[in-house]
This record gives C-alpha cells, structure tokens and sequence, in this order.
C-alpha cells in the first residue's frame, strides 16, 4: 500500500509538470508522461516489462480526455474551434485513434519505442520551427475526405505515441490556410476524439492482458492516471498564464533540446 501511495504521489507531481508545460507550450502531456511513467512503472514493478511501454501510452492518452477537454471548452467559449471543418478532422482521428489502440499491442516494444523517439524528434524540430515565428507558406483547405483521410494518419500516429495530437493537427491546419487559433482550438477538440477513442482501444485490446482488482482498465493503469489528472487539470491554467511572463520562445527551444535527449534515451534503454 505505501509503495502504490508512493507511485501516486510521483504521478501527481508528474500531473504538475505536464499541466503546466501544456498551457504554456499548448502541447500535449504524452510527450514527457509516456517516457517518464514507463520508468516508474518499471521501477514499482507493476507490469511486466514488455508491457510497461504500452500501459503508459494507454494511461497517457486516458489522462489527456480530461486536460483536452478543458482545454476544448475554454477554446468554444472563444469561438476558436473552426465547427465548419472540424467535424472531417474529428471523424478522422476518431478512426485512426481507434485502430492505434488495437495495433499498439501487437507491435513489438522496441519498434514502438523507435516510432515514439521519432514522433518526439520530429515534434521537437517542428517546436524550434515555429519559435522563430516565420510566415509559412499556406494552401487551400482539401476536401472533406481528404482532410479526414489526412487526419486518420494523424489520429493513428498520436494514438500511437500516447499523445493528444495538437503537435500533429495544429501544423497540418495551419498549413492549409486555417487561422492559428482556429487550428490550436480544432486540435484541443481533436484531443478529445483522439484519448476517448484511442483509450477504448487500449482498453479492449488489453482486457485479458491485465487485472482490474490490480488497478487496471485494459493497459490504462488507474492509480497513475488518477495521480497525473489530479494536479495537471488544475496546474494547466497557470501554464496558460505564464505566457505572458516567460519568453515562451526560448522555452521551446530549451524543451525541444530535451525531447530529444529522451527520445534517444528511450530508443537506447
């Protein structure tokens, strides 16, 4: 009992840093959860070891639901979430989320590991990208089922990694003409679709896996998921106003750099 306390109390002050990076940055928690909660799985022994990965992308993306839903209604109380295109982008990433949570039981730990370190790194160019605020070049939106299309692999990707999917969705729109803000509150929308829909994956693939009266809803691990959710849902508007006191910029670049030191890390474990 001390131990799953222990663990719980990691998982809140985890929930504080990704809260708080999340209203900052406006990304996504799975990105520092996954490699974070994949060592302290392994260090209280609670899975085995073949499973640790994919039980903290499941509880990741289960944690996400409820941040991005905050976050979504904050952005519809705004009027940034673009509702003439959002329902094409939300249907595809329901679909390419839903398929990630059934297929991530079934590949390898160590191909897993290489797309999440990959995903990382290129989310990470992307963040000091966009720190030196340059115009991009735009194009018109696609049509509906291509846009969908696009946004399944998007979904499925995300899905994949354990993560909501802005780092994804966000540049996809802006590229295709959308405002920004319109873009980053279409995403805040997506991440809803994408954790709702990828969890039932993760949790129907992983029903004979694991044990509820062990704490688990298929691969989402519940006492993690409560500790993270716990702190991150009321720590994410402190984020948010911090942007108007810290050179946001500069924290990009400085969070890019360590993303990719864990995406080599895990790659390397």
């Amino acid at each position: 009992m001390y131990e799953l306390g222990l663990l719980v109390a990691y998982c809140a002050l985890l929930g504080c840093v990704v809260g708080f990076l999340a209203g900052l940055l406006g990304i996504g928690g799975g990105l520092i959860i996954v490699p974070v909660l994949s060592a302290l799985l392994l260090t209280f022994n609670v899975a085995p070891a073949e499973n640790i990965l994919v039980i903290a992308i499941a509880t990741s993306l289960a944690s996400i639901l409820f941040t991005s839903t905050s976050s979504a209604l904050a952005h519809h109380k705004n009027a940034n979430v673009p509702w003439a295109i959002a329902p094409w982008v939300m249907s595809g990433v329901a679909i390419g989320a839903l398929i990630s949570g059934f297929a991530a039981s079934l590949i390898p730990e160590q191909v897993l590991r290489t797309v999440f370190a990959v995903s990382v790194v290129f989310i990470a160019l992307r963040m000091v990208l966009s720190a030196r605020n340059k115009p991009l070049r735009v194009k018109p939106l696609p049509a509906g089922p291509i846009l969908a299309s696009l946004c399944a692999i998007m979904g499925a990707l995300s899905g994949l990694i354990g993560i909501g999917g802005g780092a994804l969705i966000v540049p996809l729109l802006h590229y295709y003409s959308v405002d920004i803000k319109k873009a980053i509150g279409c995403a805040a929308a997506c991440g809803i679709v994408i954790a709702l829909f990828g969890s039932i994956g993760y949790i129907s693939a992983g029903w004979q896996v694991t044990d509820l009266a062990h704490g688990f809803a298929g691969f989402v691990y519940l006492p993690a998921l409560f500790g993270i959710v716990v702190t991150s849902w009321f720590i994410a508007p402190m984020g948010a106003k911090a942007t108007h006191y810290l050179p946001v910029n500069t924290i990009k670049k400085v969070f890019a750099v360590l993303l990719v030191i864990i995406a080599i890390k895990m790659v390397l474990s």
